[in-house]
């Protein structure tokens, strides 16, 4: 089966070395030719809580030749038409693409691809860009083996082409597959609204939103808002590594607050080191994928009719930086959370 990884960033490279170690035909594809050159030369490096060099085959997408049994598409959504048009070239009608994104593009991925190529997924760990051809796991190794990898066919059916796929991304970690693919997806939203977004408009790690109280609280207020949105929306939240995420969904009164910002606390530790994608985008005054993730929220929320005012403040926030070209600070900006809180 030959197979790409399309956008190898630091998920990208972890994933795709680890599955070539499995002996796979596989291609680390990426735009950074000075990344694809360092991992051709000196084999993708992982540090973090786990140490290893691993040989693989990267390639710039002008290199591109023949056609993909399998596509890991790892890019980020702002890239997406263009990314998708010049690879539909290389697909045939059985190829395959698997959507390991951030976000719900499900849809406009069928759009582009046609529904019987697209099947989706969530990556379960995290990873940070070091430099040209090393990677961070920021996930705990225990965490990353045990529990790297949700999949599904988008109408929840379970085909041999999805345990196929589950069995090659065993190779990485643990794979578990679904029938609720749209409540998987939701799920993971909710992680990368709460964790990711405050990581994004604090410029902060995972760990210091959690360990900081108007931090994690306003966490679990993002989450909250998520899983009211989705549920008005018609989604059934799926387990999130085997926890519950109704656990977020806070009562009236609040007096739940205090339990959902312990789960919070001991549910996300394992990701204590990382450093959300969208940070690294403002770290290099680029684009972030904010509109994709609590723009989801803040969006769906006014179609459903459900307020979302942690979200829509986050969303400015990052927005602000992205059109200033600067980093958040955490001390500046989480006083607009305290204001909101209180």
């Amino acid at each position: 089966m030959k197979i790409g990884i399309m956008g190898a960033g630091s998920l990208g490279t972890i994933i795709g070395a680890h599955i070539a170690k499995g002996n796979e035909d596989v291609e680390l594809i990426d735009v950074n030719k000075e990344h694809v050159d360092a991992l051709n030369q000196n084999g993708a490096t992982i540090t973090g809580t786990i140490n290893v060099t691993l040989p693989v085959k990267a390639i710039t997408p002008d290199a591109m030749t023949g056609t993909y049994d399998l596509v890991l598409l790892l890019t980020k959504q702002v890239y997406n038409h263009d990314v998708l048009t010049n690879l539909k070239q290389y697909l045939r009608d059985d190829s395959v693409v698997l959507s390991l994104q951030n976000g719900v593009p499900e849809e406009s991925l069928v759009a582009i691809l046609g529904k019987d190529r697209v099947i989706g997924g969530s990556v379960e760990f995290g990873a940070t860009y070091v430099k040209p051809g090393v990677s961070e796991l920021t996930t705990t190794e225990e965490a990353f083996k045990g529990n790297a990898f949700q999949i599904g066919e988008l109408d929840g059916s379970i085909t041999d082409r999805v345990n196929t796929i589950k069995q090659i991304l065993d190779l990485v970690g643990e794979t578990k597959v679904t029938d609720n693919l749209v409540g998987t997806k939701w799920a993971k939203l909710l992680v990368n609204v709460a964790m990711s977004g405050m990581s994004a408009a604090l410029g902060c790690t995972f760990g210091d939103v959690l360990n900081d109280d108007i931090a994690v609280t306003s966490a679990v207020r993002l989450a909250d808002e998520t899983i009211r949105v989705g549920q008005a929306a018609g989604v059934e939240f799926a387990e999130l590594a085997g926890f519950n995420l109704e656990i977020f969904k806070l009562a009236q009164d609040n007096s739940n607050l205090p339990v959902a910002i312990g789960f919070a606390r001991k549910a996300f530790a394992p990701q204590a080191l990382l450093r959300a994608s969208m940070l690294q985008d403002l770290e290099k005054q680029r684009k972030t994928e904010i509109d994709y993730i609590n723009g989801v929220v803040s969006t769906k929320g006014k179609e459903v009719g459900e307020a979302t005012p942690f979200n829509d403040l986050l969303v400015s926030l990052v927005r602000k930086a992205e059109d200033t070209k600067t980093v958040p600070t955490f001390e500046e900006n989480l006083v607009h959370f305290k204001e909101l809180l209180s």
